[in-house]
């Protein structure tokens, strides 16, 4: 569980590192909403699906609040990465020291949730089944993912992944009524 403290260090976290076109997601909250992704690795099948889902979901999220994503690749990377999926125009933060995936509380998956067999399951379905695919590891095949809704410059609502094959809905994410994250 988080603590308030804790969101606090994430949002003067955050507001230190300004996205790919130059914006402070921060002050950039008290205006709209900021639908914040964590990804895993690039080329992770999850982060793929991930990628996916937010594209597929893009009209949806965009009404209620804009999207950023985190990722521990280049901007260059992300730039490929993004475009594959018609993101490139969406805000992105590089982040390869993982200094946000800390100071979001996001920790590196243990055995079970990167290999588990419900990982193991999903990622059948994801990367055969549904054409993601596995690609290049881009950062570290360790991290776990999650999501976090910013609102008026704090941590409104927060998921960190159980497993590496948690898929969560994003437009309902996005779209909850806010609450105080713990």
């Amino acid at each position: 569980m988080t603590t308030a403290t804790n969101h606090e260090a994430a949002i003067d976290a955050l507001a230190a590192h300004p996205t790919s076109r130059g914006v402070n997601l921060v002050e950039h909250s008290r205006t709209k909403p900021v639908l914040l992704v964590f990804l895993r690795h690039f080329g992770c099948t999850f982060c793929r699906e991930a990628a996916r889902d937010v594209a597929d979901n893009r009209a949806a999220i965009e009404g209620v609040a804009d999207i950023a994503f985190v990722h521990m690749g280049s901007a260059t990377q992300a730039g490929s990465f993004f475009s594959k999926y018609g993101l490139a125009d969406a805000h992105h933060v590089s982040d390869p020291d993982r200094d946000l995936y800390r100071a979001f509380e996001l920790h590196r998956g243990n055995l079970a949730q990167l290999f588990g067999p419900n990982v193991w399951i999903r990622g059948f379905r994801a990367g055969i089944v549904n054409g993601h695919w596995v690609g290049k590891l881009v950062g570290d095949g360790f991290q776990m993912p999650g999501i976090f809704r910013i609102e008026d410059g704090r941590v409104a609502a927060a998921h960190r992944h159980a497993s590496a094959a948690d898929r969560p809905d994003y437009a309902a994410f996005a779209a909850a009524p806010a609450h105080r994250a713990r």
